[in-house]
């Protein structure tokens, strides 16, 4: 169990159907940039989480690649579902997780179940993207802020219809860089320097009292604060973002170092990026090497995506 990421054995592991895909109309790889080279990936720093896999440093190189400059918004995700008629894992299973203090006091008359471990996650029933909070609420001032309650199979049948593909974590992280080697963030070593805030992270005593220091207590619009040096939005803070790979945290010692992969198989995909809930105090996850993992069929309010497609 991951403190930033919800887990719960939901009995299977979905399969998109991705048969109805059949590539976008309209605009929705119109932001992208186009990148490659190489990179060191990873971190040695102190700040890093035992266990997780960031370290060692090492030297990768990738092939030209595009990626979104944002994250997938309900907008665009709205596109996707009526082209598509997609049906989200978390409507198929009827529920998805939701952070505790979202939850109206009308809708926690119905929640039954926390997580053991972290029990600022409740398990609320008809939450999807479309219902981010539960039934009684809606994304109508919200169609530029990221898409919630995707799962790695939603993602990953979004980007089929598109025409992409999720990015490779080394992408990810090439990307979130913005060109700044071996910085803790997209914009340096300091979290908020000269006390300004570059990102959506909690701020004061998680998980019971945020400040919204930030301006936001849940997610920001995908736009919001200042793109790295690619010009890339909030690739630390506001939402996890799914990535390709199955997770390990010792496959990449030995992996390859040009365009390098995930193991062949495994039980949960990478995630990167951290969120809107993340703090220093129990997850330090929103710095650019950071790394966690969930199961392909896990879905929550602090977990999106962006896409990405190779150059020719």
């Amino acid at each position: 169990m991951d403190c930033c990421i919800p887990q719960l054995d939901r009995g299977e592991h979905a399969t998109p159907d991705l048969a109805a895909t059949s590539g976008p109309s309209g605009d929705v790889l119109a932001d992208r940039v186009e990148l490659g080279g190489g990179f060191s990936m990873g971190t040695d720093d102190i700040d890093r989480v035992p266990g997780d896999g960031e370290d060692p440093i090492r030297r990768v190189e990738l092939s030209p690649f595009s990626i979104d400059v944002a994250a997938v918004t309900n907008e665009h995700f709205l596109r996707f579902v009526e082209a598509t008629g997609h049906v989200t894992d978390a409507e198929r299973f009827g529920w998805s997780f939701v952070f505790h203090q979202f939850v109206s006091k009308r809708t926690s008359k119905s929640v039954t179940q926390v997580v053991e471990r972290t029990p600022w996650w409740w398990q609320v029933q008809g939450a999807f993207w479309r219902r981010p909070e539960g039934p009684d609420s809606d994304i109508e001032e919200r169609m530029d802020h990221p898409a919630v309650h995707v799962s790695w199979n939603d993602a990953h049948a979004y980007c089929l219809w598109a025409g992409a593909r999720l990015p490779t974590e080394a992408e990810w992280e090439f990307a979130a860089r913005g060109g700044r080697d071996q910085m803790r963030y997209p914009w340096g070593n300091r979290l908020t320097p000269d006390g300004e805030h570059r990102c959506n992270v909690w701020q004061g005593e998680f998980p019971n009292r945020n400040t919204v220091e930030d301006g936001y207590a849940g997610t920001a619009p995908v736009r919001a604060f200042e793109p790295n040096g690619y010009g890339l939005y909030n690739t630390s803070g506001n939402v996890w973002g799914w990535c390709v790979d199955w997770s390990s945290p010792r496959f990449h010692r030995r992996g390859p170092r040009v365009d390098p992969k995930g193991p062949p198989k495994g039980t949960d995909r990478v995630t990167k990026g951290g969120s809107y809930l993340c703090h220093a105090s129990y997850c330090n996850r929103y710095r650019v090497s950071a790394r966690s993992s969930a199961t392909p069929d896990s879905s929550a309010g602090n977990m999106g995506f962006r896409s990405a497609a190779p150059i020719d």
